[in-house]
């Protein structure tokens, strides 16, 4: 199943090195765009439902935040719950250089992704990360199946740069 899946995802990147930039989304295509739009749409509104559509119950997330991974909707949901408590009002993400790619029932985005909203304190929190999603086609409903989440590190310091802008 891995073996499978590692190589749709190697096909898929072959044929995308082919597709020029200024392509058209495919049918697939559109529909991880539109689940990635419902989700930052969720973000916005606080909404629990909006952000959890788009994943599949047993989900696996490597997130900017220890643990190491969340294994299952409902740990990824907890993550989710406790990132929001932190704020106030909504919070804007938007992203930069999308990428996405599907091909039978395989399929992925990458991204830069911004967040902006104000914390609890007041505090504006303004945040670029890395983000990859992959996605599978389940009974003809793309899902996301993983997540990894990331900043770069300094290691010289060890500490994540928070500041860096694109």
């Amino acid at each position: 199943m891995c073996r499978k899946i590692i190589l749709g995802i190697a096909a898929i990147l072959l044929a995308s090195a082919a597709v020029p930039v200024f392509a058209k989304d495919t049918a697939d295509e559109a529909q991880i765009r539109k689940l990635l739009t419902d989700w930052a749409r969720g973000m916005h509104d606080r909404d629990m439902t909006k952000i959890m559509a788009m994943y599949d119950r047993n989900v696996v997330a490597y997130d900017i935040v220890p643990p190491l991974q969340r294994k299952g909707y409902a740990v990824y949901r907890k993550d989710y719950e406790d990132y929001l408590a932190q704020y106030k009002g909504p919070i804007d993400v938007t992203y930069q250089d999308l990428t996405i790619a599907a091909s039978g029932d395989v399929g992925f985005a990458f991204m830069l992704e911004h967040d902006v909203g104000v914390m609890k304190d007041g505090t504006r929190s303004d945040l670029w990360q890395r983000v990859t999603s992959c996605f599978r086609k389940i009974g003809g409903r793309w899902v996301a199946v993983h997540d990894h989440v990331s900043v770069p590190t300094d290691f010289a310091t060890g500490k994540s740069q928070l500041a860096l802008r694109p």
